[in-house]
């Protein structure tokens, strides 16, 4: 098969393109408008883009109407928003989150979800999620897209601070497979992790027996890069 996206017809029911770059990590973004009112909504454009500092990004179509998604505009209007992760466990709460409501309506009530306070923003996040990252906005970028919907803004946020459940930390490092992270994959299909394997590129043998694998910078060093 071969087709060129929006030139040629591709000749499947649904178009292939969301379930060729899988497994996405799901965006679960808590915000809060300037009428305090929290949102909360689940989106499978999500990754991380830096390290040092931590940068996230999330990526919103606009909604059935061609509006923004509220998570936007309340990311933009306070400047702040929560990454949860999602879970296995959550998956039914993260479903409902989905549903596109009006920015009256609160998610985290709907879902049946307990809000726990940020330090350092004023958005809520996820107790039941066992990480979260509290952010702040850095800029959002634009892009034109086609049809109603197809217009996206991607949201660029600086990490500000961390939580990790202690429960789901083993020897050191978080357990993903005890998490079972949610990702999305096309169509309505989703996938948990549940199998881990290592595997270390060439040369890092030489940063973990110097006891510098958690430090980036000094193992670059140590690998002279």
């Amino acid at each position: 098969m071969y087709y060129e996206p929006g030139a040629t017809d591709h000749g499947l029911p649904f178009d292939p393109f969301k379930s060729c770059v899988v497994p996405r990590p799901i965006g679960w973004i808590s915000t809060v408008g300037a009428d305090g009112v929290d949102n909360l909504a689940p989106f499978s454009q999500f990754q991380n883009v830096g390290f040092d500092p931590p940068i996230v990004m999330f990526s919103a179509n606009q909604d059935s109407t061609g509006r923004r998604k509220d998570s936007v505009a309340n990311a933009e209007a306070m400047g702040e928003f929560v990454w949860n992760m999602a879970t296995y466990a959550l998956r039914e709460a993260v479903n409902v989150c989905s549903e596109e409501l009006p920015a009256h309506v609160d998610e985290f009530e709907r879902a049946g979800l307990t809000k726990a306070a940020s330090r350092l923003v004023r958005p809520k996040r996820v107790a039941e999620s066992p990480v979260q990252f509290e952010c702040r906005v850095l800029q959002t970028v634009r892009l034109p897209g086609n049809g109603v919907m197809g217009t996206v803004d991607v949201v660029f946020g600086r990490v500000l601070a961390i939580h990790v459940a202690d429960e789901v930390i083993r020897d050191g490092k978080i357990d993903i497979a005890a998490i079972r992270p949610l990702a999305r994959l096309g169509y309505y299909d989703y996938t948990c992790v549940e199998k881990v394997f290592s595997m270390a590129p060439p040369g890092r043998n030489v940063a973990i027996a110097a006891g510098l694998e958690g430090s980036p910078r000094k193992a670059a060093q140590a690998l002279g890069k």
